[in-house]
């Protein structure tokens, strides 16, 4: 069953679904088991699991200088995708990305994602390194998501991607695209934004899902000018409850959403993270409950450093 299937077979439910990331490089699976534990109970429609090929690190020499080199500080998200549906039956949707990946190792994704029967994924250009002023893919790799797309189109229409036939095609992917009710940083306006999702919708997409965004207002004038442009696919709001003091800078320059200055306002009055974080729940809560009332089927959580927040928010409205 696809992403939009399960939204749509239970329709008349506040449905929920979540982020998690890879463990790092040499730490166990406890901590992601244990975040997945806290949310269970609530019946989550399904679990995407972030995908980070390499990064540049920096490692000092003998002689005092330093090579950059790129590693795979968060690997294992096929295995991860395949524990997490192993060990608790929920429906789960890795991402796979163009950054830090050859076209040749996107293929070798989908091959054994097949062999799992993992049929839904997330299909995203990813971050650029953290030192490169512009995206800038390796070689051999793509640059934008929509040739990412065409390589999935491909493999399930059959042939691998230097053309040759597959012999025996198993189950074909489905998948969603990522979108930014207040642009992509990159993109010149909304406008040109709004296109290339209109243009993923036609090369088959099923669905999006949003950047995170605290101004439900913004989400709303998101999803009206988007029907205006004939983009039909779910559009699934991406929530992450405001946790900490230092997040009133870093949240806008890092995701590059403004915090609505009803919310700012409360967040100076906060003394500490405790109190950032309660003042978070309530406002995801306010956010969701307004989102549900509005026609939402299913609002998708980021729990990177946010877990206890998001099940309290997800108690409060299930």
């Amino acid at each position: 069953m696809n992403i939009v299937e399960l939204i749509n077979q239970k329709e008349a439910q506040r449905n929920f679904s979540f982020e998690v990331l890879p463990p790092l490089k040499g730490n166990g699976t406890e901590a992601l088991f244990a975040t997945i534990d806290k949310l269970n109970d609530y019946a989550p429609l399904y679990v995407n699991i972030t995908t980070h090929h390499s990064e540049y690190v920096y490692r000092e020499l003998e002689n005092g200088q330093f090579e950059r080199n790129r590693i795979r500080r968060r690997p294992g998200t096929v295995a991860i995708a395949a524990a997490i549906q192993q060990r608790y039956g929920i429906p789960v949707v890795p991402h796979v990305i163009c950054s830090g990946a050859t076209i040749e190792d996107i293929e070798y994704e989908l091959i054994d994602l097949q062999f799992l029967d993992i049929a839904n994924l997330l299909l995203l250009r990813g971050d650029k390194a953290k030192d490169d002023r512009t995206f800038t893919p390796i070689a051999g790799g793509y640059a934008h998501t929509t040739q990412l797309i065409e390589q999935v189109n491909r493999f399930n229409d059959g042939f691998f991607a230097d053309g040759s036939v597959i012999r025996h095609p198993g189950r074909r992917f489905d998948f969603g695209v990522a979108c930014y009710p207040e642009k992509h940083d990159e993109a010149p306006n909304i406008e040109m934004d709004m296109h290339y999702l209109k243009m993923k919708q036609e090369m088959g997409a099923s669905y999006a899902v949003t950047q995170l965004f605290y101004d439900n207002e913004k989400f709303f004038s998101f999803v009206e000018r988007a029907r205006e442009m004939g983009i039909t696919i779910p559009i699934i709001p991406g929530i992450k409850p405001f946790a900490k003091l230092s997040q009133l800078t870093v949240v806008p320059k890092t995701f590059h959403c403004d915090l609505p200055q009803a919310l700012a306002a409360e967040v100076v009055k906060c003394k500490t993270d405790e109190d950032a974080r309660a003042l978070g729940v309530e406002w995801a809560v306010h956010q969701c409950t307004e989102l549900y009332e509005r026609g939402v089927k299913n609002i998708h959580f980021y729990t990177i450093s946010a877990v206890n927040s998001v099940a309290e928010v997800v108690r409060r409205l299930l």
